[in-house]
């Protein structure tokens, strides 16, 4: 076999280099659609487990797809993914503002991706397209499939690169899809350097060559409505099939089918005329079960055979009669839910696990979801992740799922591989702390345990990766913050701290603040963004963090009733840009999505109520409803969670403690 060979696959030893296999766990975040049973046997510690939940997972797939391999190796039966080649279609999209909309680009750590795929050129994407590919075959069942949707700009080689991790007897085909309806504005030149590009490439292959699949029919309108007939002799030369039939027996040839049914053929059409009161043989045969054959003396005395009329034929590799992507505007690359369902009907079962580890909008769950397949949804981008938790929430009936992410666990790897074990904790934090202080611009100073820098006046505290910036570090850092007043060169110009941290507990704004001034002090939480993990993003000085954003809530108790209101929700500037906030003339037109936990247990957000921006406006001009009321089974006291998506893709969650008589 040809091999393909680039840059990076081998190493200086000759050896060929093999995919990350950092096999993390994963964190669920948020459950959605879940019964209040299962939610009660998971927090008392019952077997949670033991039915599945569909999961749409944020994350890299050089992370996702190796953290999946316990669990999954060998039990994925439909793979389909369509992996990005061309950062501004494939990360962009379309955020709606009542009437207006603005297009977001890619983020930062989405951009960061992109470099990482084509940094090098084109050897750097066969090298991460070959670690994918290494990666989800060992995911696929024995019997399973993947589909690859690419277009012209690297379908040639990555063909090479499926043969030879798939092996070319396990190439099932290439499909051509046609992309969508465009306009063709090449007319307008008398000559052109090339034609217009109007199809995708679909590559089809198996894990083992004995796999077989349902066929595809495609409808067609038939020119034989009430069937035909046909001479039932062949050419073909068997002695076996020249048996005597209405009276002739054949010399040369033979006759199409064996004696015993075409005898059977002959009796149904005799059953037919002496049966028929007034049918056509078209209505005989449907009222039959549609199932009966025929065969008949034609008029010139030839043996003949009936066809019946036939609306559908088996499909071949052209796809013409749909598109590969919507004609919406939200997502420059939404796939067409038409080629999902023919794609998932044809290559699985109801019950059957389905991959996309490059999810996008989300029509892969979607179109999953509605066939009643098992599904895995996975995407880098947070906005990806929101977008599908939406649609797949549009559903009527959508089955319970969940969202996950690798979090803290991912975190903890790093910072061990970038400076070192736990054998080394105390220098390891402190490593640590100063390389965030540097990104954030600030000096380091020592001397205290909870104030670890300053910038501008302001001291600055670092949280740790593996757990969240509390109300009790406030207090502390408060504390701390008094002694450190009139220390010297590091001492603040202000009664400011700014707290830098991976995650926040859920009710930190508020309570946190508080606490804050009553020490005097003013805190600005600040969230430490995710690229800090990626070696490329610091090198290239693509490190920005952003101050969270804030939400107030009314609430309202009446009995057991309680009624949630937003007021208020405010978002930092620092990532809008400036037409966005031009836009904005009511601040819940940052809000596309809220939901609700009633009863918050633990650290998962547990969705028992919803609501998200449409394009359709509620009364009052209103197109996100902005209040809702839950009525309690029983008294007692509860904490209320308020996750808030804003239209950018970024969350903020607010927690209330209600006692409900």
């Amino acid at each position: 076999m040809v091999e393909l060979i680039w840059d990076g696959k081998y190493d200086a030893d000759g050896r060929r280099v093999a995919p990350l296999r950092l096999r993390l766990p994963f964190q669920t975040v948020e459950t959605v659609n879940e019964s209040a049973e299962l939610r009660q046997r998971s927090l008392f510690g019952g077997p949670r487990e033991t039915g599945w939940r569909n999961r749409l997972i944020w994350g890299d797939k050089k992370y996702v797809l190796p953290a999946l391999l316990d669990e999954l190796a060998g039990k994925v039966d439909l793979i389909y993914i369509d992996p990005p080649f061309n950062v501004g279609a494939d990360f962009s999209y379309q955020v709606q503002i009542e009437d207006q909309s603005f297009t977001k680009e890619a983020s930062i750590i989405e951009q960061k991706a992109y470099r990482d795929t084509w940094g090098g050129g084109l050897s750097s994407y066969l090298m991460w397209f070959y670690e994918t590919a290494t990666l989800l075959r060992e995911l696929l069942a024995e019997d399973g499939c993947v589909f690859v949707h690419l277009d012209y700009h690297v379908s040639h080689y990555v063909k090479a690169i499926l043969d030879e991790v798939f092996g070319q007897d396990n190439f099932r085909n290439e499909i051509i899809v046609k992309r969508r309806i465009t306009k063709n504005l090449q007319r307008q030149f008398k000559t052109i350097q090339a034609l217009s590009w109007a199809h995708d490439n679909l590559f089809w292959y198996s894990k083992d060559s004995r796999t077989r699949f349902r066929p595809i029919l495609f409808e067609y309108e038939t020119k034989h409505r009430e069937g035909y007939w046909h001479h039932f002799w062949s050419n073909a030369d068997r002695p076996t099939m020249r048996y005597e039939l209405l009276g002739e027996t054949l010399q040369s040839g033979q006759w199409k089918w064996a004696k015993d049914r075409a005898l059977r053929a002959v009796e149904n059409y005799k059953s037919f005329l002496a049966d028929a009161n007034g049918r056509t043989l078209v209505q005989y045969w449907e009222d039959t079960g549609a199932t009966l054959e025929f065969i008949r003396l034609s008029a010139t005395g030839k043996v003949e055979n009936w066809f019946p009329p036939d609306n559908e034929r088996i499909g071949d590799t052209l796809w013409l009669d749909i598109h590969a992507y919507e004609n919406q505007k939200d997502y420059a690359t939404q796939k067409h839910s038409d080629l999902l369902e023919r794609i998932i009907s044809s290559c699985s079962n109801e019950g059957d696990l389905v991959l996309d580890c490059f999810c996008g909008s989300g029509t892969t769950p979607a179109v999953a979801e509605r066939l009643g397949r098992r599904w895995i949804a996975a995407d880098l981008g947070r906005f990806a992740v929101h977008t599908t938790r939406k649609r797949l929430l549009s559903m009527p009936g959508v089955r319970p799922f969940i969202v996950q992410n690798l979090g803290k666990y991912e975190r903890q790897a790093w910072q061990s591989a970038e400076f070192g074990g736990p054998e080394r904790a105390a220098e390891v934090v402190g490593q640590y702390r100063r390389f965030i202080l540097d990104l954030y611009g600030a000096r380091p100073i020592d001397g205290y345990a909870w104030l670890h820098g300053v910038k501008g006046g302001r001291m600055v505290h670092v949280g740790p990766v593996d757990s969240p910036i509390t109300p009790g570090d406030v207090n502390r850092i408060a504390i701390e913050f008094r002694k450190a007043i009139g220390s010297g060169a590091d001492a603040p110009t202000t009664a400011a701290v700014d707290m830098l941290g991976w995650e926040f507990a859920f009710e930190l704004n508020e309570v946190a603040r508080q606490q804050a001034e009553l020490a005097n002090l003013t805190v600005r939480f600040v969230r430490i963004p995710r690229e800090v993990l990626e070696q490329k993003a610091v090198e290239q000085g693509d490190i920005r963090f952003f101050e969270l954003a804030a939400l107030d809530v009314a609430v309202a108790q009446s009995k057991r009733d309680v009624t949630l209101a937003l007021r208020d929700f405010v978002i930092p500037p620092d990532d809008v840009p400036e037409d966005v906030q031009r836009a904005i003339s009511h601040w819940s037109q940052w809000i596309d999505y809220w939901a609700v936990d009633w009863d918050n247990k633990d650290d998962t957000f547990h969705n028992m109520w919803q609501t998200y921006r449409t394009r359709q406006k509620k009364k009052g001009g209103e197109s996100l409803q902005l209040q809702t009321t839950h009525r309690y089974e029983e008294p007692g006291d509860y904490t209320v969670m308020v996750k808030v998506i804003d239209i950018l893709g970024n969350d903020t969650t607010k927690t209330v403690r209600v006692k409900v008589g």
